[in-house]
């Protein structure tokens, strides 16, 4: 049986697993959740009855959290990118970095939709306030973080990468990237040119319409 991941391609965390699968052509299945597949969402919630996606589903073995579906892509079906480095210290940082991609850059952004999905003015304002704060402490740390590096942790594509690509795509859709901060800048063109996130971004496109915020126009 073919890998299967279940998840929306407009959703940062299913493009997040997506880049790992297209760094290293990984074959799967798409399940897409949505209005239009039920089925889709019946086997879904049976397997994960949390209700969050993606999941990968690997014969009988489900995996879900993102960070862990890309290592078990790793420890599972490796290929010649190698998302986690075999040094532990260096497999630390980037589990870091990881980390905060997840949880200071995109953590806010989703704060900010759900604030706009109230459809109340006030809590929509209020939570892209907070959001912007939350982005605003987060860029000027990167911009510390990323002289002389390509990457996230240095010269080689991550894990941390994956989880920034997606994260910054639409952090700067919620809170413009300024150019204070000419390095973050560069670094997420470099990760919109990488054929694994472009691919994500592309596939994703016909869906921008549903960005509470107002999707930009470009990118």
């Amino acid at each position: 049986m073919s890998l299967l991941l279940y998840g929306h391609p407009f959703s940062s965390y299913t493009q997040k697993a997506l880049i790992a699968l297209y760094e290293n052509a990984i074959g799967f299945e798409f399940r897409l959740l949505g209005p239009d597949t039920p089925e889709h969402i019946g086997q879904w919630l049976q397997r994960w009855p949390l209700g969050k996606f993606p999941l990968l589903v690997d014969g009988d073995h489900s995996v879900v959290e993102t960070s862990v579906i890309i290592e078990y892509l790793q420890l599972k079906h490796p290929g010649p990118v190698r998302l986690l480095p075999e040094l532990p210290m260096a497999a630390l940082d980037v589990r870091f970095h990881d980390r905060f991609f997840d949880l200071h850059v995109m953590s806010p952004v989703q704060h900010a939709v759900a604030g706009a999905m109230t459809g109340d003015d006030g809590k929509r304002e209020e939570a892209r306030a907070f959001a912007v704060q939350k982005l605003e402490l987060a860029y000027a740390w990167l911009e510390s973080q990323l002289p002389g590096r390509t990457w996230a942790c240095g010269d080689v594509f991550s894990l941390a990468d994956c989880a920034a690509a997606p994260a910054l795509f639409y952090a700067d859709w919620v809170q413009r990237i300024s150019d204070d901060y000419p390095l973050l800048l560069d670094y997420r063109q470099r990760l919109l040119r990488r054929p694994s996130f472009a691919r994500a971004v592309n596939e994703a496109r016909s869906y921008r319409h549903l960005f509470p915020l107002g999707a930009p126009d470009r990118d």
